[in-house]
């Protein structure tokens, strides 16, 4: 019975082509609708996620603008802050802006950048040749730098800059290392700066006390602790004064983020969700056309004895033929639109397997939620009454 009812059902569809293409269309457009936004905005959040998370998901930020009487912290301070449990180490940070010349050429507005070694440390993958800032340079106040790929792009363009001299604020530093091309956006790009130690941009810049610096943790979970331990710390330092300084936990920003961008694709998917809604009540709407249509095709197979319930299950099993096929032809036109969007703007294109689950298990829903009132209304047809209209 179940076999010819579906057999039935797919005659049907095969014989009206043009309704049943009409009737599909609405899942077609939602289907395509949630998988290309879903998948865009999965693959923007991944992108965008990976370059937060390269900022440092195990770090804690330190700006300590300090008092009157005391601006920013003294080694003494960055002492005891690393001494506390949950740190591996901290890298103060000097920050600037200047011009560098190389061999009378000049690179305006380059980030000038004082590190130490456990800046580089705590990311293995930001040389890309070369060397990093180490204890010695800090100790000797050493005049060397690291330079970002734009910078040995546009003063060593078809040189090797490593060892070559440059002239940043007046002095000559020794190029000892350069960086990878960094994909950050704003601050997290690393391209147009030069790094030097620490230390030589305290001398250079006549600084006595740390502003900034940034402190990396042994276990991201037990974050919330070591920031209390860095405040109480803090606390100490400035005299309890609140306002001296901000403590920035990497890890909370980077879990806001995700939060908000994984509501962003909800939203998103509600949204495209609306289409397939539309697509159901079209499919309603030429089901009860076609029983209309097929009223004496009814009518003959009650009295030749169809029950109601096999009248019934042969127009859900049409509407979920119609709602299951619109869903994947749905699927591969959001597939397609999704991967040209992902190569015009650059994101990964990621294509989930729970997405797919999710638009084809929808659109069979749809299928047989708004085929149900149909189905149940051709079935209900009095056989006398629809004989009537041979």
């Amino acid at each position: 019975m179940l076999v010819e009812s579906i057999k039935m059902s797919w005659e049907n569809i095969i014989n009206n082509k043009l309704r049943s293409f009409l009737t599909m269309l609405g899942i077609v457009i939602g289907v395509a609708s949630i998988i290309a936004l879903i998948t865009i905005v999965q693959g923007a959040t991944n992108s965008i996620n990976d370059q937060v998370t390269a900022l440092g998901v195990n770090k804690i930020i330190i700006s300590a603008s300090g008092t009157p009487l005391k601006r920013g912290l003294s080694d003494e301070d960055m002492q005891a802050i690393a001494a506390l449990d949950n740190i591996s180490g901290i890298s103060p940070t000097v920050t600037g802006s200047t011009n560098v010349i190389y061999n009378g050429s000049v690179k305006e507005d380059v980030s000038i950048q004082g590190k130490n070694e456990v800046y580089f440390q705590s990311d293995e993958t930001l040389l890309k040749s070369g060397r990093a800032i180490n204890a010695i340079d800090l100790q000797s106040k050493n005049l060397v730098t690291v330079i970002g790929s734009d910078v040995a792009e546009d003063l060593f363009y078809g040189e090797d800059p490593l060892g070559k001299q440059v002239i940043i604020k007046g002095m000559t530093y020794t190029v000892v290392g350069t960086l990878v091309p960094s994909s950050g956006y704003g601050s997290g790009s690393l391209n147009d700066t030069v790094i030097i130690p620490y230390t030589t941009a305290m001398k250079t810049s006549g600084l006595k006390n740390i502003v900034n610096m940034d402190v990396y943790l042994i276990d991201t979970n037990l974050a919330d602790d070591t920031v209390i331990n860095i405040k109480a710390t803090l606390n100490a330092a400035f005299n309890y004064k609140d306002d001296a300084y901000t403590v920035f936990n990497m890890g909370d920003m980077i879990s806001t983020f995700q939060t908000m961008m994984q509501m962003m694709s909800y939203l998103l998917a509600g949204i495209a969700a609306i289409s397939l809604v539309v697509g159901g009540i079209g499919i309603m709407n030429m089901m009860l056309v076609s029983i209309t249509e097929r009223t004496m095709e009814i009518g003959l197979r009650k009295a030749l004895g169809a029950t109601p319930a096999r009248i019934q299950q042969q127009f859900i099993i049409e509407s979920i033929f119609l709602s299951i096929i619109g869903g994947i032809i749905g699927l591969a036109f959001g597939c397609l639109i999704a991967y040209v969007a992902s190569i015009l703007i650059d994101i990964d294109f990621a294509m989930s397997v729970s997405t797919i689950l999710l638009a084809v298990g929808f659109s069979a829903a749809v299928g047989i939620i708004f085929g149900y009132m149909p189905a149940r209304k051709a079935s209900r047809l009095n056989p006398i009454d629809a004989l009537r209209s041979l």
